[in-house]
Formats: C-alpha cells, structure tokens, sequence
C-alpha cells in the first residue's frame, strides 16, 4: 500500500488513469453477440456449454424453482432470510420513495400552449446477477426491487447455471423475497417475473436481441464481469442499460477528531478504517480502497491496522494483491485539497470521517452513495440499509448516479395545443426559425395552421 503526499496526486492520478482498451476481450464478445444473433438459443447453449457449469437444455427455469429455493434457505439458514427479507423491505421503501419523486404534469405556457411530462415504466426489465467465487444475491434485491416499484410489466432474472441447470439457490430464493416484498406473486400465470439459466456475454446478447426462448428485454441492469460490462457496452442502443461498471472502490476522507484520550481513539479509528479498506479490497485484485488523511503518523497507523487484519483474513490472499497493486493513503494539509481531489477521484462510495460532515457535503460533487460518519459504513449500503449498491464506478460518478427506479422509467413530453396568443406565438416562431434553417417542410407545416388566415 502507497502513501503519498496531496502534491503528489495528480502525477500519480496520471498515471492511474493509462489504461488500454481490452480489444481481446471485445473481439470475444463481438463474436459470442454475432452469433446469438444468427443462432438465437442454440449459440446460448454452446457458451454455456464451454463458459458455464452445465447447458441446460431449457433456458426459462419455472418460478416454483425460486419458491423451492426460499423455503429450503427458511430451513437452513433462517438468519439469512430474516436478513434478506429485512434488507427487501428497506430497499422496496426507498425505491418507493425514489418513485414519488416522478410525477406526471402540465404545465400551461400560455392561452393555446400546454407542455406536459408522463412518467411511464419500460416493458421488460432484465437483471443480470452473476456467479463465480462470490455468487452476488444481494444483487437481486438492488435490481429487481426498484424495477418492481418502478412498474415494470415484466422482469426478467438471468444468472449462470450450477451443475444441475439452475443458478445458486441463493440467488433464486433472494428472487422470490424480492417478489414477496414488491407483491408480486410467484404463480407462473402472472408472467410478471421469469427466471434464466443463463451467463456471461451471451445472456446479455440473449437478453438484448430477443431469442426463441428468451423474451427480447427494454433495459439490462446489474453487475458482471468484463465479458458482461463489454457485452452492454456494444449492445447499448439497441437495449438500454444502467451503466458500464468497473472495478469496485472506496475512498475515506478522514479529519482527526481531538479529544482526551486521543491515542486510543486514534488507534480505534485506524482500525475502522483498516477494516473498511480491506472490505472493499477483498473484492478482487482490480478493487480498489483510498484514503484522505491528515497525517503521515496516522497513515503509519491505518497501516499497521490493516497489517493486523490481513492476518485472520479468510480473503487475504486477494485483499493484499489489490491493496498492493491500487492500496492508497494520500496526506492532506487543508480541507480544500482533500475535496479537490475527492471530486477528482469521483469514488463509487465515499465515507466521510470528520469533526464537521456538514460543512463538507455542499463541496463534494461526485460520488456513487455517501456514507456521512464514522458509524455510516459502506457494508451497510451494499446489504441493509435500503440505498442501492450498483453504483458507478471508474470515476463515471462525475456525470452519473447509481441504480434507482429512473433507470426503469422513461420521461416523455407531451404537448397540447388550441387557439389562443401563446399558440400562436410559438407557431410563427416556429415557421421563421424552419425557414431560416433552410427546412421549408417544417416551416410549411407550421404555417399550414395558421388559424388567422
């Protein structure tokens, strides 16, 4: 892990910044959408075949597999199901929140001119949930809750097959708790959630394209691998999508606390600290876990707390490669600095530690989700506490925010017109800036209803 100095940030920002396009990695994936989309299902099947654990021969598993899978996991492991069930309800009543915040109006501009906006779901939502060493069924609930809240008619789960044809029961039974806090009934006659054995690239050029077996989606959301980030990148446009995500991060802007028993609140705060950074490096090699201190002497300690940790760490291995390779504490002398370079970095999650949060929030602009004090620990984000955890990442939080229930909902204009001045007005303007244009078919339509001639 790298400690240096904030007038050192920006060559070393430079620096971090040189990447090269994976042009392997697209080549692939070009190839594995182009023949999805000449062999539909068939092609679905053969990279299943070679990426996958097993080829189920029917992609669409029935919705009693979810219900199956829940009341297994009530049985072996009921902790996990109160807390999946506690962390669906939170996020259901935040994405209903989120919803109100969308409203259907008209505006009259004027007498004859009334502007208007409808709020209206999409179709068919697809959520991509995947496998691997740590099968993401949390991501179930972050996907599907909001796109259930949002109106979605249909919404359409994928993740890759286990050995036996089916995705990981845990994914499937955060499904059905997911359905069960939106009230969406698990009876196949609904229609209103259908569930895919499918992975990688070729679920999303499956999901994206429309197959046989696989109903053509409006949006794709959730997280995956580059095969899968790629894969949405190349088909963006003929579906739409959240956005591209990249390797998880985390930066912890700290500020010293003063206080009687200063070394040992330090000590615990380096620690906490520690702790949040390793969270995020566990993740895999390309996470990456950043720090805003004030103090060379504090980074030595958030240092040695970590060192500490790593040691009865079953994810070790992973979190120090990551730590090793991305691993940064930066030291600042003035607030100032550390927001400048907050908003440089534009963090997927940013924790803020200090003596004064308040004061600090109007100045940092870009971040997926703020965690605002020391007790607002991301974990709480990622699980529990009802925000969304697919976030942006890549520095992308600069011109965009996480997954809501916008990401489903579509805002459309309307517009409204009768016999009156505004109408009239906005007619001839219309007429003169199509002319001036050189577009006479514009400024003839507009003309055409002039109603005073």
């Amino acid at each position: 892990m790298r400690i240096i100095k904030c007038n050192d940030f920006d060559s070393y920002w430079k620096k971090e910044q040189k990447k090269s396009d994976d042009l392997k990695t697209e080549k692939i994936v070009k190839k594995i959408i182009a023949d999805v989309r000449a062999k539909g299902d068939d092609a679905v099947r053969k990279y299943a075949d070679k990426f996958d654990r097993s080829s189920p021969e029917k992609l669409e598993i029935p919705l009693s597999a979810a219900k199956k899978a829940y009341d297994e996991l009530r049985v072996t492991d009921k902790a996990l199901v109160e807390a999946l069930e506690f962390a669906a309800n939170n996020i259901k009543c935040f994405s209903e929140k989120q919803k109100e915040q969308f409203a259907n109006f008209e505006h009259e501009m004027g007498k004859g001119l009334v502007t208007g906006q409808r709020i209206i779901p999409v179709q068919k939502a697809a959520i991509y949930i995947p496998a691997g060493r740590f099968p993401l069924f949390s991501s179930v609930l972050m996907c599907m809750i909001p796109a259930f809240c949002a109106g979605v008619e249909e919404v359409i789960l994928s993740s890759p097959p286990d050995k036996d044809g089916f995705p990981d029961k845990r994914t499937l039974a955060a499904a059905a708790i997911a359905a069960q806090a939106a009230g969406v009934s698990l009876d196949k006659s609904g229609k209103k959630l259908r569930v895919f054995a499918m992975g990688g690239a070729q679920a999303i050029a499956a999901l994206a394209l429309g197959t046989k077996s696989v109903p053509k989606a409006d949006v794709i959301a959730g997280p995956g691998n580059k095969y899968v980030a790629a894969a949405k990148r190349i088909l963006f446009g003929e579906v739409g999508i959240d956005f591209i995500a990249g390797p998880t991060d985390v930066l912890i802007i700290n500020q010293q606390i003063k206080n009687n028993n200063e070394q040992i609140e330090e000590n615990r705060i380096a620690d906490v600290i520690a702790s949040d950074m390793i969270g995020q490096a566990e993740h895999d090699v390309d996470a990456r876990a950043r720090v805003l201190v004030e103090t060379n002497e504090f980074a030595d300690k958030i240092v040695t707390a970590v060192e500490k940790r790593l040691l009865q760490l079953p994810t070790a291995k992973t979190a120090r490669a990551s730590l090793d390779a991305g691993g940064l504490i930066i030291v600042y002398d003035k607030k100032e600095e550390a927001i400048r370079i907050a908003n440089i970095i534009a963090p997927e999650h940013l924790e803020l530690q200090t003596d004064d949060d308040e004061s600090w929030i109007p100045h940092l602009k870009n971040y997926g989700s703020l965690f605002i004090g020391q007790l607002s620990a991301e974990v709480l984000g990622d699980y529990s506490a009802g925000i969304n955890h697919t976030l942006p990442t890549s520095a992308s939080a600069r011109f965009t925010g996480g997954l809501s229930v916008r990401h489903f909902l579509k805002t459309v204009t309307t517009l409204r017109c009768s016999q009156g001045e505004s109408f009239e007005k906005a007619r001839n303007a219309a007429e003169i800036i199509a002319r001036a244009e050189g577009l006479e078919g514009h400024a003839q339509s507009a003309a055409v209803r002039n109603v005073k001639e």
